[in-house]
């Protein structure tokens, strides 16, 4: 976890395209490129003002290997806080292979994965959380993934953590205080403000514990069930979710043997649908298999659209809210939605029956529409928007994305709520700071004040070369 060795790797993805780039960083990276980098102004790069641009030659020996602009940076105001060099270079495979090599000849070794963002957090240009967020912040498909994870980049619990930290860490120091003076039963931390200050702390947590909820299914995406009985349109409306066909559809009842799942971005965020076999009685082997499978969907997804024909709400609603019932009982943490599909077959006095009729439940969040047509399916997608409170994105709250948190701050309330039961039933300090130290262990493992090698090898094992 310190190599002090010089570093290189290949910063854009492998592959040609019209330019391509490699990052070294260590002590010896400046040096090296300048002995190998021909500038068209005839100077030497290491005599050069940090943060400038120069183009030249890379040579290897007499050898041109390519024109190219190498970007100088001196720590520690770079990214890693060593120096770095950033070559940008033409994108054919042979000169990045030909340059690499070219670099690893002269001594640099090539970066382990997360390499140089580890380096910035050992050099304290980030701490780990921010660390964490390169990582979101590179692999964020949707626009509310690539908001949550700049905001943290951005020190969003960083700077949350680091407050809750500062205060208990001065309470904390006068207790012990008092523990020195034992003897002459002097007592330095007015027990008063500490009590308000540890019910502050529980409850910010308890805030930043909640926004996990949302703040998984934004990074992750929200995974979407489609379920209902067989021939009711589920493949048809994934395909027109979608807008391709992605599903086959047929008039053969059981076509849908097994889930099936594809992506997309509705206002910004990312939901994952899953078409799964339709629910019915049956000793088709095969199919019981597939409807096994849909319930297994079931458990795992955050949103539930069941989909039943509209004549089914006319003529079986009994049947049809029975079913809804059931749902709701099996899965009452699932957000459930009834969909009435097939409107396209209904005539106007029909639909008519069916709108007043769920106007009358206000409590069922429910939609008509035809997937076969698309009547009705920007009312759906808008209703699955419902389920997601993005008003703390709005609000630039803090949002907690990643689950390594998520089990600190469960672990640091737990302590923060011993320290509460001890100041109630009148604890001595040496007791209270047991569980005090060990709320600040937890919250400093977030931001990285507290770490081992392990965690460390855990986390940038995660990232690209190159980052």
């Amino acid at each position: 976890m310190t190599r002090k060795d010089t570093i290189i790797a290949l910063a854009t993805p492998q592959g040609m395209g019209a330019i391509a780039v490699l990052r070294i960083s260590g002590p010896q990276a400046i040096k090296t490129v300048s002995n190998n980098f021909r500038m068209a102004s005839g100077q030497r790069l290491e005599e050069q003002s940090s943060h400038t641009v120069h183009l030249g030659y890379l040579i290897d020996g007499e050898r041109v290997l390519d024109q190219a602009l190498v970007t100088m940076f001196k720590g520690p105001q770079s990214y890693t806080g060593e120096d770095v060099v950033e070559i940008s270079c033409h994108g054919s495979i042979y000169i990045q292979r030909e340059i690499l090599q070219l670099f690893i000849s002269k001594g640099c070794s090539m970066a382990e994965p997360g390499e140089f963002t580890l380096r910035a957090f050992l050099n304290g240009k980030l701490d780990l959380s921010q660390a964490e967020a390169v990582a979101d912040l590179i692999s964020s498909e949707s626009e509310a993934s690539h908001k949550v994870a700049i905001q943290q980049m951005r020190g969003g619990i960083s700077n949350d953590i680091k407050l809750l930290r500062s205060e208990l860490l001065h309470f904390a120091s006068l207790i012990e205080l008092e523990l020195d003076f034992a003897e002459e039963d002097v007592e330095f931390a007015d027990r008063k403000s500490f009590e308000e200050l540890i019910s502050k702390i529980g409850n910010v947590l308890q805030q930043l514990i909640d926004s996990f909820a949302v703040g998984n299914v934004l990074k992750n995406g929200i995974p979407t069930a489609i379920v209902g009985e067989p021939n009711v349109g589920k493949s048809t409306l994934l395909n027109a979710l979608l807008k391709e066909d992605r599903a086959i559809v047929s008039e053969i009842a059981g076509t849908t043997r097994d889930s099936i799942e594809d992506e997309m971005i509705i206002g910004g965020v990312s939901f994952r649908f899953i078409d799964t076999a339709g629910l019915r009685a049956t000793e088709d082997v095969v199919e019981s298999i597939g409807i096994k499978r849909t319930y297994e969907k079931i458990s795992k997804a955050s949103v539930v659209i069941l989909l039943v024909q509209a004549t089914d709400y006319l003529y079986k609603d009994s049947q049809v809210h029975s079913r809804f019932r059931e749902l709701a009982k099996d899965y009452p943490d699932k957000s459930l939605m009834l969909v009435l599909n097939k409107s396209d077959e209904l005539d106007v006095h029909q639909l008519n029956q069916i709108h007043n009729g769920l106007a009358s439940e206000k409590d069922l969040n429910s939609v008509v529409i035809s997937a076969k047509t698309g009547e009705g399916i920007n009312e759906l997608q808008h209703k699955l928007l419902e389920f997601i409170d993005k008003g703390i994105l709005q609000n630039n709250e803090t949002v907690v994305t990643n689950s390594r948190h998520y089990e600190a701050l469960l672990k640091a309330l737990d302590d923060i709520n011993q320290v509460r039961k001890g100041l109630d039933s009148g604890l001595s300090g040496d007791l209270l700071a047991i569980d005090i130290r060990q709320a600040l262990h937890h919250l400093g493992g977030i931001t990285g004040e507290i770490t081992t090698d392990d965690l460390l090898g855990n986390i940038f094992a995660n990232f690209c070369i190159g980052k």
